[in-house]
């Protein structure tokens, strides 16, 4: 089954889409504004990635797919909790694809689904402080900041906070 939005479609990954994910998983300016630390990803170690993901498992992760059939990102629902009612959220946008509403339709698209179809009843995610575009567009999503880790990452040698936003099922279905 696949989840659609007004402007894309979030799919299960596919084999044939890993090279395009190794791609974006070794970017160093796609990986900047992500949390975590990143080594470089040989196609070995990301087959091993793919071969694990499972539509039976608490962590799924999408393909997103514009109107023209292109990928343009990858997001994901993961820790689903179904007693508690709370997920995490998270997304990845190629560079050349931002800032066409594409970010905004994957957040809302992934709200309707985990807030309707899995009666989820909470939203959260974890944002780098330096990735002002992620933060503008979980904002203008209706996403409240619940909480900040002072000088959490490092990165090109200067330390940066970790911003904790979360959206409760009343929040989005309010307006």
């Amino acid at each position: 089954m696949n989840i659609k939005g007004k402007k894309i479609t979030l799919r299960a990954i596919e084999a044939e889409d890993l090279n395009r994910l190794q791609v974006w998983a070794n970017d160093p300016d796609i990986q900047y504004m992500l949390g975590g630390w990143h080594f470089p990803t040989n196609m070995n170690d990301q087959r091993k990635w793919f071969e694990a993901l499972s539509c039976n498992s608490n962590h799924q992760r999408f393909m997103i797919i514009n109107e023209g059939n292109v990928a343009v990102g990858m997001a994901n629902l993961v820790n689903i909790n179904f007693k508690d009612g709370n997920a995490e959220h998270g997304l990845l946008l190629d560079p050349q694809f931002q800032g066409k509403g594409y970010g905004y339709d994957v957040v809302t698209t992934m709200m309707k689904y985990a807030f309707g179809e899995l009666r989820l009843n909470r939203l959260e995610t974890t944002i780098i402080a330096n990735n002002t575009p992620s933060l503008s567009l979980f904002e203008k999503c209706k996403w409240k900041q619940e909480g900040i880790l002072r000088n959490w990452y490092y990165r090109k040698g200067q330390y940066i906070d970790k911003i904790f936003l979360g959206i409760l099922k009343e929040e989005f279905f309010a307006g």
